[in-house]
């Protein structure tokens, strides 16, 4: 009957996305530790008997700091945890790629070491385009472009090749 089919269905739902959140939360757990250089981060589901109709609740506990809600973090430390948080997703769940836009605006440069040192890691199986304005985070590019004006109007395309492809 119709209902059983609906409830089966939802159940399945419900498991996997459980199993796939919790896979997420310890991924996170350890992202966060690689880019605070320590610490402690979680995220919960706000209400467990009900996961797909749940809100989720992120603490972090930076290194030297009681543990508090995402919204209490500086600016910085709100980046690299929501930074933490996606990269964590994709660890669980790859894609091909990810477009990621001025994502390190916010963070200090030994932040921006720490995040460029997550890409590395990630771009061995992940195409990443990102938009960004840090050294630190363009130094690790294999290619560059970039758009100037040099005119009123008239935008430039300009590209810089910085590493070979293998083959």
């Amino acid at each position: 009957d119709l209902a059983n089919v609906i409830e089966e269905i939802e159940q399945t739902t419900a498991r996997r996305f459980t199993d796939t959140f919790d896979q997420v939360k310890a991924a996170f757990s350890d992202i966060f530790a690689q880019l605070f250089e320590g610490g402690q981060a979680d995220v919960y589901l706000l209400d467990p008997e009900k996961p797909l109709e749940s809100g989720i609740e992120i603490t972090a506990q930076p290194p030297g700091k009681r543990q508090q809600s995402l919204t209490l973090l500086s600016g910085g430390e709100r980046a690299l945890t929501a930074i933490a948080l996606l990269f964590a997703i994709l660890r669980v769940k790859p894609t091909p790629f990810c477009i990621l836009d001025e994502i390190d605006a916010t963070l200090d440069e030994a932040n921006v070491h720490r995040f460029a040192d997550l890409l590395s890691e990630f771009s061995k199986d992940l195409q990443l385009i990102i938009v960004t304005h840090r050294r630190g985070t363009m130094e690790l590019a294999d290619a560059i472009y970039g758009v100037t004006m040099e005119e009123m109007g008239v935008s430039k395309l300009l590209s810089l090749q910085l590493k070979k492809q293998a083959g």
